[in-house]
């Protein structure tokens, strides 16, 4: 697969291109990016900026697919524009932020026959894996509540400027939730039902007070169950991505409990460097910790085995325009 960057204003492209350049099956021609800023993000990559304008990558007929690293609210369009020329779509999260974007996202790929992938890490890291694995084997029993925790730090002055310029962000449910609601369909098979609360609104932010930095939802799953998250740029900036409370996932079922957290490892799979997985089923008096097993598996991958026709993917097109859809319900029910 010929691969072409559109869009280097987000530090997660750059974990792509590496995801990129380390597979055999995938040539990457080259990149757009309009902004000396976001040329800087790929320092040291060696990637090359060889394209002069979005309608140059999108006109090169070696291109089979392009992956989108800018502005969050410029992907939808972008995507659009991508699959009516022929290109299938790799994006980094989220791939847009309006419904209606989705929506044609959705029916030019199914017309035609065109692949989105999107950067959603959290369904490849061991604890999930290891996760899905006790819940579909019956160890936890019936799922019956989910609460995760993804407050990052807001890092004002180094997080891109763009975060706070009007109609670039698209909320900070489906910049940062976006990840959970994807793994915990992952985990459990159960989708969105339901949103009976969901609520953005400024406090970290002092710089910028039209920045929805807080975000809290209560949701119910396709089985009755209740799902609830805070995902929050509430961090502290000194603290980094090192809390516990970065990624902190708590699955209850009738047999007992699951908890994964997921440190210092932002931006792409855990290595295991600072994640924790612990059960207590019933019949134990607390939690005892789990090994996490290794599993080799990456999205970008997933989605070239896609293009290629492959079947019983972790992750494929389907996958991805649901979990759109359901965090951009949760985002639209908070505005």
């Amino acid at each position: 697969m010929n691969l072409a960057f559109v869009g280097f204003k987000h530090r997660h492209t750059g974990a792509i291109y590496e995801e990129a350049m380390a597979d055999p099956n995938i040539t990457v021609l080259g990149a757009w990016e309009d902004t000396e800023t976001g040329r800087a993000l790929a320092d040291g990559l060696g990637l090359e900026f060889n394209y002069a304008t979005l309608e140059d990558v999108l006109n090169d007929e070696r291109v089979d697919a392009i992956c989108l690293g800018g502005c969050y609210g410029e992907r939808g369009g972008e995507a659009i524009a991508a699959l009516k020329a022929g290109k299938h779509v790799y994006a980094d999260k989220p791939v847009c932020t309006s419904l209606s974007e989705l929506d044609e996202i959705e029916k030019l790929s199914k017309e035609k026959n065109l692949k989105v992938g999107c950067y959603l890490t959290m369904r490849f890291s061991a604890g999930m894996r290891n996760i899905r694995e006790m819940i579909a084997d019956g160890t936890l029993g019936e799922v019956g509540t989910i609460n995760i925790t993804g407050q990052h730090p807001l890092q004002y002055g180094t997080r891109p400027m763009w975060y706070f310029e009007d109609g670039k962000h698209g909320g900070t449910i489906n910049d940062i939730a976006i990840h959970a609601v994807d793994f915990v369909r992952f985990l459990t098979g159960y989708g969105l039902k339901k949103v009976h609360g969901a609520r953005t609104w400024n406090h970290f932010a002092t710089e910028v007070k039209s920045f929805r930095d807080c975000g809290q939802f209560m949701v119910e799953l396709e089985n009755g169950a209740g799902f609830t998250g805070d995902v929050s740029y509430a961090a502290p900036a000194s603290c980094g991505f090192n809390l516990e409370t970065y990624w902190r996932t708590t699955v209850w079922g009738t047999r007992g409990v699951v908890e994964y957290k997921l440190k210092a490892a932002h931006a792409g799979i855990d290595s295991d460097t600072g994640a924790q997985l612990c059960v207590a089923l019933d019949g134990s008096d607390g939690f005892t910790p789990v090994p996490l097993k290794k599993y080799d598996a990456t999205g970008l991958g997933e989605f070239v085995k896609e293009i290629n026709g492959e079947t019983d993917l972790l992750i494929d097109t389907a996958e991805v325009i649901r979990t759109s859809r359901e965090v951009l319900t949760i985002q639209a029910a908070a505005e």
